[in-house]
């Protein structure tokens, strides 16, 4: 069909479909003689609709400019044929295309030029090539407030002292070349002259191009209903009448453009930045944001400098579990548990309820050997240094971050570029006077309004994170009752000699099936949350992209934070904890006894939840976000080759790559923060945290930057001036570690029982070494108990072998027969307030240390300052300044004038 008859058929088709959709619904397409665009004047009037030019395909793979070689394509549009749709009535369809054609019309009454192209491989589609001329860039640069640049920045930077070292691992660059730095100001037409205009078509790069039109995408309008404006790309997207919309990628990754004025900058981000031989390079961080835009450039600049300060932690992390291998033969007391005269002779009280057996305490001394590796001081060592770590982490990040917003041109941005969200701006019905300029302003919502939003929004994400902690509870109810059907089953025997009785104990298998359960419940509830986390948000309706993004983040983290910590929270500072004694246990819910620590303690189930959960989810996240991706373009590929063998555009084949979803960067940064909070909440348990990190941060750095450059399309490019909420998030995540890990060193780990024993009761009074030693450590902290004091539900099934009337379990207790016997003794109130002294002494020191460091280490650096005050100067000087002189000039020719006349008023009197 060519272009003239289709066009016909368009006409009669946009009358018929106008008639239809007022008859039956009453909704109304806009008037083109009265198009507002929200806050940016009117439209022209117009009579007719205004349609994309047609073109074909020119056979030019790598082209990214329209059919006349001349004018970029800036954004592309992907909509499917209406009069070739099977899928809806033919009323819908009628609609749809109306609504299409509105709003194209309205595109191009806006100054943008489009022009659109039917599919090689499906002749349903239609891409629709959008370009922004130079006026428009111009306008709109000035509406958004974009920096741009003034002159050449002139001030010396002096090189690092390790500038020689880190030479090696930067990208080489005579590949790609360094950016040239600028001062810039914010773009005002008026003094266009002043800025650093060399050529108008490399004046907007097309990051900045990109972000323009899509700025105008969002806010163009389409139809009215009820009065209500529609308007917006993103509604279009979700109502299906356009099936995607994003900027192009400039090239193909695998090889360079054909077009030999492209700089092939993707091809160039995959060679030397997303391919793995790059893991140890450090990343080309400008020419990131160049092509993406700030707010990926910031993320990776975040993740590159995280994981640079994990080579610290992570070093020091090994050196304290070397220091356990190498001390752990000298632990005293695991000889005392594997020794047979010693441990072999203690019998152990059953851990549950009939079913569960009486057990020998050198079952447990493999766990003890490992146990000595991770519960040492070395560990607490550790825990001090992460404390600290983390302050300075944070703190030479504010500087990174302040470098990278001068550097990025976002000093300002939040106060200056950012603009209102236009589905904030159409909400503002309500008329309210502005207190500082004493104006009326519109709002979407009254005071009282407000206040009943953040109720509901705030009930709402507190009902969420109570069901979170009702399936935490369901699974510690799962432990209890599951640990009397593994007690059962794997039955343990005092004379046993099974292997594998050694390692799979019912509570390992309780402990490894719960943790499965758990990481699998997680991962559900995180699926649905997720959409209720963005409904609740669209209710809340934050005024801008930060407001919004910052609103949702802390939400999501909210339920994240007990979704992932919660079970680890338990078993650290819960499990164990109040048991009370084989004579009077304790019960959940008056029928499930609690439930007691492994033999080998609970510190080496923290660690084993730790590595089920961390490992579990990287495994997750990596096949959900690099390898489903991979599958689907692998067999879009695969289709795209069985259909047609014919030369096929760049917008082609960007559109058959993935969309970046809705929430963008989010489950990057949650991924990476989630595990920051593991590194750091419960460190003292896992030394090696550190450096699983490091190297797990290394590959996701080229993971996220291989599926960036290769299965995604292009994303739109946006500013962000830091990395918003998450930064606040990992300064509360900071301060909680420091009593989370003393928490663990002081009621999870044995440390300080084992100090009070070796420093009071190994030596008199209240004990019998004339020196002091660990030795009787095992002897002196097994209380006794009396088996026939075993209540008629608790007394277990199988037969006592032997004729001991004892047996041993984990406490401080006095034992049978004495006046206050299964009381408390004297060993566990020394216990406990060395424990407490200890949490206040630790919390103290690193608190105090945290204050130092960052009173000492200033946000900001003397040379970013020198820059900004720079910067500053110069645009008052170049943008004001000659103003004046203009001024100035044009006043005095105009004196001149005045003096010359012969009729002037100020002639002076002749004498």
């Amino acid at each position: 069909m060519n272009v003239e008859n289709e066009d016909v058929l368009l006409d009669l088709e946009e009358e018929e479909a106008a008639a239809e959709e007022e008859d039956e619904d009453g909704e109304t397409v806009l008037e083109l003689n009265q198009v507002i665009i929200p806050t940016y004047g009117t439209v022209p009037d117009q009579q007719n609709l205004h349609t994309p030019e047609w073109a074909d395909f020119d056979e030019k793979p790598d082209s990214l400019f329209f059919s006349d070689g001349q004018r970029r394509i800036d954004f592309v549009l992907v909509y499917e044929d209406e009069s070739k749709k099977m899928t809806h009535k033919r009323s819908d369809r009628k609609k749809q295309k109306r609504k299409r054609q509105v709003y194209e019309s309205n595109l191009i009454n806006n100054g943008l030029q489009l022009e659109a192209t039917r599919s090689v491989l499906d002749e349903k589609l239609i891409f629709v090539k959008v370009h922004a001329p130079w006026e428009v860039l111009c306008a709109y640069a000035e509406v958004m407030h974009i920096k741009l640049p003034l002159q050449p920045d002139d001030l010396k930077t002096r090189d690092s002292a390790f500038n020689w070292f880190s030479r090696l691992f930067r990208v080489d660059e005579n590949i790609i070349k360094p950016e040239q730095e600028f001062f810039t100001a914010p773009f005002e037409k008026e003094h266009l002259s002043n800025f650093y205009i060399q050529d108008k078509d490399t004046f907007f790069n097309p990051a900045t191009r990109s972000r323009i039109v899509h700025f105008i995408l969002s806010r163009v309008e389409y139809a009215t209903k009820n009065n209500v404006k529609k308007f917006g790309i993103n509604k279009l997207l979700d109502a299906g009448i356009y099936k995607a919309a994003f900027p192009l990628h400039d090239s193909s990754f695998r090889h360079p453009s054909t077009d030999p004025d492209c700089p092939s900058e993707r091809y160039l981000l995959y060679k030397e930045w997303a391919h793995p031989k790059n893991i140890f390079k450090l990343q080309p961080l400008d020419f990131i944001r160049k092509y993406y835009g700030e707010k990926i450039g910031i993320y990776f600049a975040w993740l590159g400098f995280y994981t640079n300060m994990l080579i610290v932690a992570a070093v020091v992390g090994v050196g304290c579990f070397l220091y356990g291998c190498l001390t752990k033969d000298n632990c005293t007391w695991s000889q005392e548990v594997c020794d047979p005269n010693i441990g072999g002779n203690i019998i152990m009280c059953p851990q549950c309820d009939k079913v569960c057996t009486y057990w020998n305490l050198t079952i447990t001394c493999e766990s003890s050997k490992k146990l000595c590796i991770f519960d040492s001081f070395g560990t607490l060592v550790f825990a001090v240094f992460m404390g600290i770590w983390v302050t300075l982490f944070l703190e030479f990040w504010k500087r990174r971050q302040a470098e990278l917003e001068y550097e990025w041109d976002t000093v300002e941005y939040l106060e200056q570029e950012e603009q209102i969200r236009p589905e904030y701006e159409a909400r503002c019905t309500h008329v309210v006077m502005n207190e500082i300029t004493q104006q009326e302003e519109h709002v979407p919502y009254t005071a009282c309004g407000k206040c009943m939003r953040m109720t509901f929004c705030t009930s709402a994400v507190l009902f969420w994170i109570l069901l979170i902690i009702a399936s935490v509870i369901g699974v510690i109810v799962y432990r209890l009752s599951v640990f009397l059907v593994f007690s059962a089953t794997l039955s343990q025997h005092i004379t046993g000699t099974q292997a594998i009785r050694k390692y799979l104990t019912p509570q390992t298998a309780t402990s490894v099936t719960a943790s499965v359960i758990s990481f699998i419940v997680i991962m559900i509830l995180n699926i649905i949350y997720e959409k209720v986390a963005i409904m609740i948000t669209d209710f809340e309706l934050p005024r801008t992209q930060t407001d919004y993004e910052n609103s949702l983040t802390t939400k999501m983290f909210l339920f994240q934070f007990v979704n992932y910590y919660s079970s680890c929270f338990y078993i650290a500072f819960f499990k164990g904890k109040f048991v009370g004694y084989p004579g009077n246990p304790v019960y959940w819910l008056g029928k499930y006894r609690n439930e007691e620590c492994d033999p080998g303690g609970c510190l080496l189930e923290l660690t084993t939840q730790l590595a089920i959960i961390v490992g579990g989810k990287a495994i997750w996240n990596n096949i959900q976000e690099v390898l489903l991706p991979w599958v689907k373009n692998l067999i879009g590929r695969y289709c795209a080759a069985a259909r047609s063998e014919k030369i096929v555009p760049r917008w082609e084949h960007d559109y058959h790559l993935q969309p970046i979803g809705k929430l963008g960067l989010f489950y990057e940064y949650l991924e990476m923060v989630i595990q920051f909070g593991f590194v750091t909440l419960f460190v003292a348990s896992f030394p090696l945290a550190p450096l699983l990190a490091l190297i797990n941060n290394m590959l996701e750095i080229r993971l996220d930057a291989w599926k960036m450059t290769t299965q995604f399309r292009r994303i739109v490019p946006q500013k962000a001036q830091d990395i918003g909420a998450w930064q606040p998030i990992m300064q509360g995540i900071a301060i909680l570690a420091v009593v989370t890990n003393a928490m663990i060193i002081a009621f999870t780990s044995d440390m300080i029982p084992r100090l009070v024993y070796y420093w009071s009761f190994s030596v008199p009074p209240y004990g019998n070494h004339s020196t002091y030693t660990m030795k009787g450590y095992i002897n002196n902290t097994l209380s006794v108990f009396n088996i026939s004091d075993f209540k008629n539900e608790s007394k277990p099934f199988p037969p006592w072998f032997g004729n001991q009337t004892a047996c041993r379990y984990r406490d401080f207790r006095y034992p049978p027969g004495h006046q206050h016997q299964y009381e408390h003794n004297i060993y566990y109130w020394h216990v406990i307030a060395a424990k407490l002294a200890f949490i206040i002494v630790m919390e103290h020191v690193i608190y105090f240390v945290k204050f130092i460091i960052s009173y000492a280490i200033p946000d900001v650096s003397q040379k970013t300052k020198s820059k900004v005050k720079r910067e500053k100067y110069l645009t008052q000087k170049l943008l004001h300044e000659n103003d004046l002189k203009v001024v100035k000039k044009t006043m005095g020719k105009i004196a001149d004038k005045i003096f010359k006349g012969g009729g002037s008023p100020f002639r002076p009197k002749a004498e």
